[in-house]
């Protein structure tokens, strides 16, 4: 069939054609915004999730809703390397602007800039002895007032973002609507900010204040926040986003084929459903190669098994094997042993889950390798880092990757 129709998106972080299966997420979110708008009490939401799940566009739709309500909005990705502050600027200073134009005071909304940008040069590193920084480091946030003073600038995170915060949510406040900033990658917060997100949450949650923080992140982001606060628990709102039913998967797959007059056969569907697992951007993927190898409409199974090889050719080398490049050789051996033991897991658990769902005991991997456990901390530590795998419980390690382990079961030693 005509690949420019193609309607099928397996981009990282794209819109599919059709957003099936979250439909509880978006009135939740609905019910959120609508009860800010009356002033009554909400939390800030997370949503969690393996990779390939479709979090960042949620995230993106939520952002959407939030706009078309008339809220000031504001997008990060969260980066293990960099501090909190300047990112929060950014989107702090975006979702003002959104809301500037319908303030009746402009001093009110220069007052708040100027806060925002003494909070953002507050980053800027100082050479030694406490000389100015060299010119390479210094970075201005845009913003044509000057900085504010003795507001959200004490260099104490927590303490500065707190009073950040309270004042955006005052500005939109003013203006009768609110302020929602989203997070993507928010497991990859260091420790610190993690603390001074979930503190400035709870002032605004006592406060009744109109702005919330919306995370998306690994399955380990609830224990990340919980290391930081141990109130973290009750203050946010968490969503598990996970694989799609079979019903949704086949809304994904047949809606936007019907828009270019083209159907699936039955069989094509079950066979598709097997192959993706239901996980969205695997549907995209499967959909996608198939459409392209299909002669005529209805596409048929045969349709599907000719197009898988392509579709998995595809997975193999820009989902699973960019992340299998990033890890050393003791990180793959530890993820291979993670591999096999996971299958067996998954197995003795009934037949009803998948081997990327097993979480698996750290003991056995180091059985598994004939090691010690200590020995096998550092290459843990250091996957968990890259994201490549999560401890969603003490002592036991899971991938963050749909069908990882059944990728890695396939490569050469």
């Amino acid at each position: 069939m005509d690949p420019v129709r193609n309607p099928y998106a397996p981009g990282a972080g794209q819109r599919p054609p059709e957003l099936a299966g979250r439909g509880r997420e978006l009135d939740v979110f609905d019910i959120v915004l609508e009860r800010i708008a009356r002033g009554r009490p909400e939390r800030s939401l997370m949503l969690t999730g393996l990779r390939g799940v479709g979090k960042t566009v949620l995230l993106n739709t939520l952002r959407s809703q939030a706009i078309n309500r008339l809220w000031g909005t504001g997008k990060i990705e969260a980066r293990p390397d960099q501090s909190l502050r300047r990112p929060v600027a950014a989107a702090l200073h975006m979702a003002v602007r959104e809301l500037a134009p319908r303030h009746r005071a402009p001093d009110r909304i220069d007052a708040f800039l100027g806060v925002l940008k003494a909070f953002a040069q507050r980053s800027a590193p100082t050479g030694r002895g406490g000389t100015a920084p060299k010119l390479r480091d210094r970075w201005q946030p845009g913003i044509d007032v000057p900085a504010a003073s003795g507001r959200a600038d004490s260099g104490d995170i927590e303490i500065d973002l707190v009073e950040l915060l309270t004042d955006a949510a005052a500005v939109a406040a003013d203006v009768g609507t609110g302020v929602a900033i989203f997070i993507d990658e928010m497991q990859d917060l260091g420790a610190e900010d993690v603390s001074a997100l979930c503190a400035a949450c709870h002032e605004l949650s006592q406060l009744g204040a109109p702005l919330i923080v919306v995370g998306a992140g690994l399955p380990h982001l609830p224990a990340v926040l919980s290391a930081a606060k141990s109130y973290s628990e009750r203050l946010f709102r968490y969503q598990r986003i996970d694989r799609l039913d079979r019903i949704a998967a086949d809304q994904a797959l047949c809606a936007p084929a019907e828009r270019e007059e083209v159907e699936y056969e039955p069989k094509a569907l079950d066979l598709l459903y097997e192959k993706s697992g239901g996980y969205p951007y695997f549907v995209q993927a499967y959909g996608k190669a198939t459409w392209d190898h299909a002669p005529r409409s209805p596409i048929t199974a045969a349709d599907v098994r000719v197009a898988a090889p392509e579709a998995e050719a595809e997975l193999a080398v820009g989902f699973f094997g960019s992340r299998f490049e990033r890890a050393t050789p003791a990180e793959r051996e530890y993820m291979r042993a993670m591999a096999t033991l996971s299958r067996v897991v998954g197995e003795t658990d009934g037949g009803g889950r998948d081997d990327m769902d097993a979480a698996v005991p750290t003991a056995d991997i180091a059985r598994a390798l004939d090691r010690k456990p200590a020995s096998l901390s550092p290459a843990r530590d250091a996957l968990i880092k890259k994201g490549l795998i999560y401890s969603g419980e003490r002592g036991t390690v899971a991938f963050t990757v749909p069908h990882f382990g059944r990728y890695l079961r396939t490569q050469p030693a």
